[in-house]
């Protein structure tokens, strides 16, 4: 882990159709996140959020099946860069969001810098789809897919190169909700997914000594990509795509230590916080807690 770190709000909501994840950054940085790291000595820049244009409509599609491609592209291209300039410095870049569209920036800002980048996508959601796979149209379900370059080409070439990650670099936690067109890339790339069902059988522990060794083998460094989805809605309800049976917070606290203890992670993101459909600003408080886990806080 670096001793500099850069927190980067992306205050998105146009990769999905529920209004307030733009909030998402304000409320987990109101949670504390600044203080939780500098009590852990961490040297913070909070360089504040990546502007976010707004579609002259509301919620535009655009190029048949996506939803406002062209705003999604620009607000993913400025975080691209601001992340690339991070790293450049030698800042451990922290992206808060917003929805997970957000994520096709951060990759491709973060593999830049890496030969062979690993990934954990933390998440209920596989966010493999496309514009011919999706039902929605939503880019927040296709983020992942964009990264190893499938999907419209104003998202995957940002940064001009493609693909960012290979998919057997890809390792998915968490995963309960795919849809026809994401299991049928799952078995066609041979990626490494932990459903709920796997989780549940083997432990939180088993999944991630796996998940990390796996990775540590064949990466020269770690994306986290954390959907606050990925725990279940009794625990975390303030996301815009809650689905029930997720993960306990005392599995994500444990998977975050393992991290920790692993220090393998180059850059992470946290994302879905939707103050408006929280409770007293819990996720957020949640996601600030995991965050503080995830860089070294312990009880003893």
């Amino acid at each position: 882990m670096k001793q500099n770190m850069s927190i980067i709000g992306v205050p998105m909501d146009l990769g999905q159709n529920r209004r307030g994840v733009d909030m998402g950054p304000s409320a987990i940085r109101y949670a504390g996140v600044t203080e939780r790291l500098e009590n852990l000595q961490y040297h913070i820049s909070d360089l504040g959020n990546v502007p976010v244009s707004r579609p002259d409509g509301k919620n535009e599609v655009q190029d048949g099946n996506l939803r406002n491609l062209q705003q999604v592209a620009e607000s993913n291209q400025k975080l691209a860069e601001l992340v690339d300039q991070e790293m450049e410095k030698g800042s451990f870049p922290l992206v808060l969001g917003g929805d997970h569209s957000i994520a096709i920036g951060s990759l491709a800002g973060v593999a830049k810098h890496h030969e062979n980048l690993g990934v954990i996508w933390y998440d209920a959601h596989g966010d493999l789809n496309s514009g011919d796979t999706s039902p929605s149209g939503n880019i927040h379900g296709m983020p992942l897919a964009v990264s190893l370059g499938i999907g419209h080409e104003k998202l995957t070439t940002i940064l001009d190169y493609t693909p960012k990650v290979k998919p057997e670099n890809v390792v998915i936690i968490g995963a309960r909700s795919l849809d026809p067109g994401e299991r049928e890339l799952i078995q066609e790339k041979g990626m490494n997914v932990y459903s709920m069902h796997e989780i549940d059988r083997m432990g939180m522990s088993q999944v991630m000594n796996e998940a990390i060794e796996y990775l540590r083998e064949r990466t020269d460094g770690v994306h986290l990509s954390l959907d606050l989805d990925g725990l279940d809605p009794e625990e975390a309800p303030g996301v815009g795509t809650p689905v029930i049976g997720g993960l306990s917070y005392r599995e994500s606290h444990l998977a975050m230590e393992m991290l920790a203890e692993s220090e393998i992670l180059t850059s992470a993101e946290f994302v879905e916080v939707n103050p408006i459909l929280d409770d007293k600003n819990k996720t957020a408080t949640m996601a600030v807690g995991l965050i503080g886990t995830l860089f070294g806080e312990k009880l003893k």
